[in-house]
């Protein structure tokens, strides 16, 4: 019986992957080889069907995570600052910050390309939005193709790996799961665990350290080449005022701080700290959008930061018996603060409804939302099948035969993840592959934050990969006359490049991933 479900487990991997190149909706057949395979093994003996009872245990474990509802909150969030005109913003202040530097407009992506990873997360709407701006800009200033191309690329991509982002929420409680099944597989029953913050923290120095990485590239082939990103003459480069400056870097970067300071210092949870980042862009969407009358925004804003204030000075929760005169106080005056923000919010949705920015921003966060959670389904399906048959041992046994111990069996899971990026989405790969692969990995000594990083890192790399990565097609539908596949083909190259250095050094040093979260999560 044992062989028979090993290779109805072969043949589940070989349909899984045949049917993926059709083009077919990825959940659609995740579920339907579940159905398939499961049927089959009940028909040899080799399933046995009380298990599919624990489906919808699974199923609703999924749906009532609390970490999971971080992710429309994420999306709600990075969607509305998409539409808020943000990224034009950004990309000219820095463009006529750093427009007299070689390479200088290649620089300001790459700086903008960061930002707006730590603020949106979304790598489509990054690069799309930088091509339509930058592209041309740098273009009119002489600089080459694929060069553009490739810095605009590749900023886009760090969405991927610079917290907080979408993958990062997925991958942690995906990774948590499997890390308590290795445990439990070894027979420890007193279990630890990770939490999305402690990969939002191992993904900062790498996040940071690729952007500094790109920007030492460009900044050295500028020099040695000066054809290839010419600095603007100095009598064209507009200046920028420390105020426009501000307009433009202050607000993002408030953000950021507060949704990524508040997880990373242990004030708020992913989810908590989602529903800031939502709260905080649309009231920032709401000052973008019309630029009259900006109070009642402003009131928001600093009823929201008086709340936390106040909230970490007095104790204001409910239902206690024993109440001091200064926490009702308190109480009272968080009331207020709590109308004067949902006023503040009310003004910014009515605004954002009103230019018709709030409607698409609801409708494509629900779409993302809705393709996440039912790819979270088709998986759960699909794992608790590829289980059934006996496919944790044979991946086991698969990974152990592999040369060089952990980081044989890391490499050759590395390679994997790699290519499959190309035909699936980071969702697909992260709820696919990563409770496959990852209990096996984790009982082999694997640490798992180390191994959260290495997977968003060759995520993002996949999608720079020609032929097939994302980003590539992205960028075609918005090329300017003169600009080719061919540009962008041989200026991503570099990148790619970086990336690997990148995906090496912390292949080689775990510390630059597992430093930070031992320091913030004793």
């Amino acid at each position: 019986m044992t062989s028979i479900g090993s290779i109805l487990d072969l043949l589940m991997m070989v349909a899984l992957c045949t049917l993926i190149m059709t083009g077919i909706p990825v959940v659609f057949i995740l579920t339907g080889c579940s159905i398939v395979f499961a049927g089959l093994g009940i028909l040899f003996g080799a399933f046995d069907p009380f298990m599919l009872g624990a489906l919808a245990q699974r199923l609703f474990g999924t749906m009532t995570s609390e970490v999971l509802i971080a992710i429309p909150l994420f999306i709600f969030m990075g969607m509305m600052l998409e539409r808020s005109r943000i990224a034009p913003e950004l990309l000219e202040a820095m463009g006529r910050l750093f427009g007299t530097v070689r390479g200088g407009l290649a620089v300001s992506v790459s700086v903008v390309g960061a930002l707006l990873a730590a603020s949106t997360g979304i790598v489509g709407a990054t690069v799309v939005t930088m091509g339509l701006i930058a592209l041309p800009a740098m273009m009119k200033r002489g600089y080459e193709p694929g060069f553009a191309t490739g810095s605009i690329c590749a900023a886009g991509t760090l969405g991927q790996i610079i917290p907080p982002s979408t993958v990062m929420v997925i991958l942690g409680e995906v990774l948590a799961a499997a890390y308590q099944q290795a445990q439990l597989a070894q027979g420890l029953f007193s279990v630890e665990t990770i939490s999305v913050g402690q990969l939002f923290a191992g993904s900062m120095i790498p996040g940071l350290m690729l952007a500094g990485l790109y920007i030492l590239y460009q900044l050295t082939l500028s020099w040695l080449r000066p054809e290839v990103g010419p600095a603007l003459p100095r009598g064209e480069a507009e200046h920028v005022s420390g105020w426009q400056l501000a307009e433009a870097l202050v607000p993002p970067i408030a953000l950021i701080v507060a949704v990524l300071g508040s997880i990373l210092a242990g004030i708020a949870t992913p989810t908590e700290a989602a529903s800031v980042g939502a709260v905080g862009a649309t009231l920032l969407a709401g000052l973008r959008v019309e630029r009259g009358k900006p109070w009642p925004i402003y009131i928001g804003a600093i009823c929201a930061v008086s709340l936390v204030a106040l909230g970490s000075v007095f104790d204001m929760r409910l239902g206690r018996q024993e109440v001091s005169t200064a926490d009702l106080a308190a109480s009272w005056v968080a009331l207020g603060l709590a109308l004067g923000l949902a006023y503040g919010i009310a003004e910014s949705l009515r605004r954002a409804f009103r230019r018709g920015v709030l409607g698409s921003v609801s409708h494509a966060t629900m779409s993302v939302t809705a393709m996440i959670f039912a790819t979270l389904i088709g998986a759960t399906l699909f794992s608790l099948v590829f289980r059934g048959l006996g496919g944790d041992d044979l991946i086991r046994e698969f990974l152990e035969m592999i040369p060089g111990g952990k980081y044989g069996a890391l490499l050759v899971v590395m390679l994997i993840v790699f290519v499959l990026g190309f035909p699936l989405d980071f969702v697909e790969i992260a709820i696919i592959v990563i409770p496959i692969v990852g209990p096996v990995l984790l009982q082999m000594g694997v640490d798992p934050i180390w191994l959260g990083v290495l997977i968003a890192i060759n995520l993002q790399t996949s999608f720079l990969t020609p032929p097939l990565g994302p980003t590539l097609f992205y960028i075609q539908g918005v090329l300017p006359p003169g600009v080719t596949s061919q540009h962008v083909y041989r200026g991503i190259l570099p990148f790619v490049g970086i990336q690997l250095l990148g995906l090496g050094l912390v292949l080689a040093f775990p510390q630059l991933a597992t430093w930070l979260p031992s320091v913030l999560f004793k």
